[in-house]
């Protein structure tokens, strides 16, 4: 008689190990038993097995260092099996369980990621974060990969949005402090929203990412909104009361130079927060260039917009600004980086 091993599993357990994740095996049944399929499925030091029974009292310290170091448990109950998941996040680990019995429940509840079988007990899937409906252990890859795009795509995004509302409130207190007419018209933050943040934003939002989720995602994305949307804001304010300074250059053109001064830095954000950089990703921002540019170029569209023929004195405002703003969205977040290290990267 033997158990038999799923033939996916050892596949599948070789792909967590290769995402860092630590693999343990806790049981209820003979210590030997559990080792010999353990080593079978693929899990490492599966030899150096642990006798449940043997353990000390899990209020003692030497139970978490036991559970810390080994990989395999037989004769495990249900109350140790729950202390065995405490002992872990104790030393702040995130805690993945999978289980189908009764006897699981008390640690599915209690992880970070309870996982139950959809032939399991009902008193597992009650308590579990996720059902296996189809009972394949080769989903939860899947389930991984899903996670990480949604949590890292979050990031993303949320750089774009951030950076917005950093420079627009910026913008507000400049133009209150200075006393300077507003330099954008809602249409034309409505246009600068929508190519540099509202369609791009989109596209990231839905793209595969599968890398690493690290923890600190509200101060890596503070880290580089705040001094992205400062810089953009200020360049697209000094272009504004550049362009003003000149008699000749009327309000609406000068509206036109900050507008397109900030869909400028707007794309230079999205290239910047979108490595590393593949095909698409450069054709989308380059799509969203095209896209203004479609604007400037067609009368209805300009008009429309309130948008100015910019001529070439004009053009040389823009592309000085730009270029000055656009190396130091580059160069600012990587300064700040090494002013506010997180956790990891000092």
């Amino acid at each position: 008689l033997e158990d038999t091993v799923r033939p996916d599993a050892p596949e599948i357990l070789e792909y967590f190990r290769s995402q860092g994740v630590e693999l343990k095996v806790i049981s209820g049944d003979n210590p030997a038993t559990v080792a010999a399929v353990a080593e079978r499925a693929g899990i490492p030091d599966a030899a150096n097995w642990i006798d449940a029974r043997t353990l000390p009292p899990d209020d003692d310290p030497e139970f978490g260092e036991i559970v810390e170091r080994t990989r395999v448990f037989g004769r495990v109950t249900p109350h140790q099996k729950r202390a065995m998941v405490r002992s872990l996040h104790a030393h702040e680990h995130v805690v993945a369980m999978t289980g189908d019995g009764v006897n699981d429940v008390l640690a599915l509840k209690d992880s970070d990621m309870g996982i139950a079988m959809g032939a399991g007990s009902a008193a597992t899937r009650a308590v579990a974060q996720l059902v296996l409906l189809d009972n394949k252990f080769a989903t939860l890859p899947t389930v991984l990969d899903e996670g990480r795009r949604v949590i890292n795509n979050i990031e993303r995004v949320s750089n774009l949005f951030f950076t917005k509302a950093t420079y627009a409130v910026l913008l507000t207190l400049m133009v209150g402090i200075t006393g300077s007419p507003v330099p954008f018209l809602p249409r034309q933050l409505t246009l600068i929203g929508t190519f540099s943040i509202g369609i791009p934003g989109l596209f990231l939002a839905l793209a595969a990412n599968h890398a690493l989720v690290r923890p600190g995602v509200l101060p890596r994305v503070l880290r580089f909104s705040l001094p992205a949307g400062i810089v953009a804001g200020l360049g697209a304010h000094v272009a504004y009361e550049v362009a003003r300074a000149d008699d000749a250059m009327t309000i609406e053109v000068a509206r036109t130079i900050a507008t397109v001064t900030l869909l400028i830095a707007g794309l230079v954000v999205l290239v910047v927060i979108s490595r590393p950089l593949r095909p698409w990703k450069v054709a989308l921002a380059a799509g969203m260039g095209l896209g203004y540019a479609v604007v400037m170029w067609l009368d209805p569209l300009r008009d429309y917009f309130q948008l100015e023929y910019l001529e070439r004195d004009e053009w040389l405002i823009v592309g000085s600004v730009s270029f000055v703003t656009g190396l130091l969205i580059v160069v600012a977040p990587t300064l700040v980086e090494r002013w506010w290290p997180l956790d990891g990267e000092a």
